[in-house]
């Protein structure tokens, strides 16, 4: 096995939302790459089936079903990780949603409320557990997903745009914090990507994917795999000196 196949070895890895696209991704990519995954999500029969498949290859795999806009959920989430693997080395924070666009005033509290709490809430609640038991382990890297959103004004609805822009401050708010603690805080910012929720849209709303893929300078949406190995480099030794970074996973989208 290479270097960057065993990147992850061994160490324990975090994943919430995976139980689809990148999460999912990211959970067959990690197990790959040797590390011993806690996989959460809201959907069991999904969790239950992709932590099958992992260990019918040979992974150590177990999951939990948990929201992340929930506090409490989200402190028995890393708990139970503790409890079962005695450390954290890692955790990527992928859990998000989205709502339909809608022109900023005629958007309602609900609808910006849904989006902040799991994208923005549910970030800082892990973040919060994630670091407290990397305290206890000598140190830990934390990945982050943003988004394009996060990094200008996309197409996406407003609360959206807000909710990216507010994972990438607390990134970097974390990031400089805890430092001296050896706890590397990154964020990644995908951009267009194969996913459950992405054909959903398209599929609602004809042509859409046309003009979603002209916006790219590659023209084309990335594999969840594709933005999932940026999140397991920056989970990795190999990442050692990138702390509070948002890498844009986006084909060139922000380059423009």
């Amino acid at each position: 096995m290479s270097d960057g196949a065993a990147a992850l070895r061994d160490k324990v890895v975090l994943i919430t939302g995976a139980s689809s696209g990148i999460g999912e991704a990211a959970a067959r990519l990690f197990a790959r790459q040797g590390a011993r995954l806690v996989l959460c999500a809201r959907r069991e029969e999904r969790l239950r089936h992709l932590c099958g498949r992992l260990r019918q290859e040979g992974a150590t795999a177990s999951y939990v079903v948990a929201d992340v806009s929930r506090a409490e959920d989200a402190r028995a989430l890393v708990e139970q990780a503790m409890a079962r693997h005695g450390r954290l080395d890692a955790a990527f924070n992928n859990a998000g949603t989205a709502i339909e666009k809608t022109p900023l005033h005629l958007t309602d509290d609900d609808s910006y409320d849904h989006v902040m709490a799991v994208n923005a809430r549910g970030v800082w609640n892990c973040l919060r557990h994630e670091i407290t038991a990397m305290l206890t382990c000598g140190g830990g890297a934390i990945v982050n997903t943003s988004s394009v959103g996060g990094l200008l004004a996309s197409s996406a609805a407003a609360p959206y745009i807000a909710s990216k822009h507010a994972v990438i401050g607390l990134t970097k708010a974390a990031a400089v914090e805890y430092a001296g603690d050896g706890i590397r805080v990154n964020a990644i910012a995908p951009g267009l990507a194969r996913s459950e929720m992405v054909e959903q849209w398209f599929t609602r709303h004809p042509g859409a994917k046309d003009r979603a893929l002209r916006s790219a300078p590659q023209q084309r949406a990335a594999d969840p795999a594709e933005v999932a190995e940026a999140a397991a480099w920056l989970c990795s030794d190999r990442a050692s000196f990138v702390t509070g970074a948002t890498l844009a996973v986006d084909g060139g989208r922000t380059a423009w």
